[in-house]
C-alpha cells in the first residue's frame, strides 16, 4: 500500500457500498465500465466478497476514462439512474457482465432487465444530477491520487500491489 495516498472524501453513506457500514474490512475501487482491467477484477472483488461476507464493505465509486473508452460516461450514467430507482448494484452488474456489448443503443434494453422505469431512466440521465455525482467521484479519485483504473483502497490507504484475489484478500486482512 501506499501510505501517502489515502481516500478523499473517506467513505460515507454517501457511497454505493454493499456490505455493513460498519463492517472490519473495507475496499473501495474507482472503476470505469468500460476499463478491461475493471473487467477483470469484477469476479476478483464478487470472490473477495463471499470469502469475506459480511466483515466486508465494498464501494465503488466512478473514474470513466473517457479518452481510452467512449461509453464509459454513458455507462456511469446508466449506472447512477438506475441507483436512483434503487438498482445500482443490478446494473453495476450487468454493465461489468456485459462489457464488451456496452454502448448507449443497448442501455434501455438493459435498465428495462433490471426492472427500471424507463420514463425516470431517461429523465434522470438528461437531467444535471447524475452528471454532478459522476464529477464529484472523478474528483474524489483525484484527490486520491487515482491515476488508473481499476484503483483500490483498502481500509482507506491507497493499495498500489496486484490486484488479484490472493494479494488483495490479504492486504484488507493484514
Amino acid at each position: 500500500m501506499h501510505a501517502s495516498a489515502t481516500l478523499m472524501p473517506p467513505a460515507s453513506e454517501r457511497d454505493h457500498s454493499q456490505g455493513p457500514a460498519d463492517a472490519p474490512l473495507t475496499l473501495v475501487e474507482f472503476g470505469d465500465y468500460q476499463c478491461p482491467f475493471c473487467g477483470t477484477a469484477y469476479p476478483v472483488v464478487k470472490r473477495l466478497q463471499g470469502a469475506l461476507g459480511r466483515r466486508l464493505r465494498f464501494i465503488f465509486r466512478n473514474f470513466p476514462l473517457t479518452e481510452a473508452h467512449p461509453f464509459a460516461l454513458v455507462a456511469a450514467e446508466a449506472a447512477e439512474a438506475a441507483a436512483l430507482q434503487g438498482k445500482f448494484w443490478e446494473m453495476h452488474d450487468l454493465l461489468f457482465e456485459n462489457q464488451a456489448q456496452v454502448e448507449p443503443e443497448i442501455l434501455p434494453a438493459w435498465a428495462r432487465d433490471v426492472g427500471l422505469d424507463l420514463e425516470k431512466f431517461g429523465t434522470a440521465i438528461r437531467q444535471g444530477e447524475i452528471s454532478r455525482r459522476i464529477k464529484e467521484d472523478r474528483r474524489s479519485g483525484i484527490a486520491s491520487g487515482v491515476n488508473g483504473t481499476p484503483c483500490f483502497f483498502v481500509n482507506g490507504a491507497r493499495f498500489d500491489g496486484p490486484w488479484n484475489y490472493d494479494v488483495l484478500r490479504a492486504a484488507l486482512e493484514k
